[in-house]
This record gives C-alpha cells, structure tokens and sequence, in this order.
C-alpha cells in the first residue's frame, strides 16, 4: 500500500464552519465526525481532515478568521484523490475566486 498523501492549506474558516459545509465538500453525509475533525471511509479509502486551531489574521485594516485544515488520504488513486479534493476546495469556495 502507497504512503499516505498529506495535504495541509490554511484556509478563512471556522470550525462552525467547517462542520456547515463538510457533507457538501466530501459528497456524503457517512463520515465520523472526531474531537479535531472528521474521517471518511469508502471503498477502500481513507480521508482524515483534521482541523487546526482558529486564529485572526490581520490584512491591512481587515481581520479574517483562519484556520489550518490537513487532508491526509489513505488508499486513494491519484484520480480519486484530485476528484476529491477539487470536490472539497469547491465547497470552501468563498467570493469570486
């Protein structure tokens, strides 16, 4: 079996938010939901999503919330991992980008 593929973004999100938008960005709604995230098991595969602790980041005379999010996959193609995440950074989308 490959080696876990981890992916780490800093992201303008709360946890509350996080947790709104999870069924939406993983597809489904058969995930467990952990003390710092949430874990997917399906065919096969294995997507941890563990959240790191909120902070402010200060741009300029604006202040965002933000917050670590690490994607550690287990058990997926290369195909199902880009479909998944790309699937998951829509979800999180936020303005016009």
């Amino acid at each position: 079996m490959a080696a876990p593929v981890v992916i780490t973004k800093e992201m303008a999100l709360t946890r509350a938010g996080f947790f709104r938008g999870i069924a939406k960005a993983l597809g489904t709604e058969t995930y467990a939901k952990t003390a710092d995230g949430v874990v997917l098991e399906d065919d096969g595969g294995r997507l941890e999503i563990t959240l790191g602790p909120e902070r402010r980041r200060k741009i300029a005379l604006m202040e965002i919330e933000v917050m670590d999010v690490t994607l550690t996959f287990s058990g997926y193609s290369k195909e199902n991992r880009l479909a998944a995440l790309t699937m998951f950074d829509r979800a999180f989308q936020r303005g016009g980008g």
